[in-house]
């Protein structure tokens, strides 16, 4: 599995290369607790439980197209981890009062388009 770890402001973003689809995949609770300004993992991960309970409410097909992978962790374990391409992730960052939404947004866009690791 190609996973690497990219860095927004010194924060560390977990991503996958998907050798198939050619795209990198997120985790969508790096992300939000880099918008939230959360440094509380587990906060962070509960803030993005309720988005999606909400965002599945309003019938936004967003959480549907999250997928899981087995990410390390900061205890050096494996967990199912909710990750998102460049495209749903977007959408998910529109949903998120932040301002660090547009500089991230910038990042993510460009370093979306970088090709995984051989």
């Amino acid at each position: 599995m190609n996973i690497e770890v990219a860095i927004f402001e010194g924060k560390k973003i977990r991503r996958h290369w998907d050798d198939k689809l050619e795209k990198w995949y997120f985790s969508v609770v790096d992300i939000v607790q880099v918008l939230i300004d959360q440094p509380n993992f587990t906060k962070a991960r509960k803030y993005w439980n309720k988005l999606a309970e909400r965002l599945r409410k309003e019938g936004s097909e967003v959480v549907t197209k999250c997928h899981q992978l087995k990410l390390q962790a900061a205890d050096g374990k494996h967990y199912l981890t909710d990750v998102a391409d460049v495209e749903t992730m977007l959408r998910i960052i529109q949903s998120i009062l932040s301002p660090n939404a547009e500089p991230f947004k910038l990042w993510l866009a460009r370093i979306g388009k970088e090709q995984g690791r051989r």
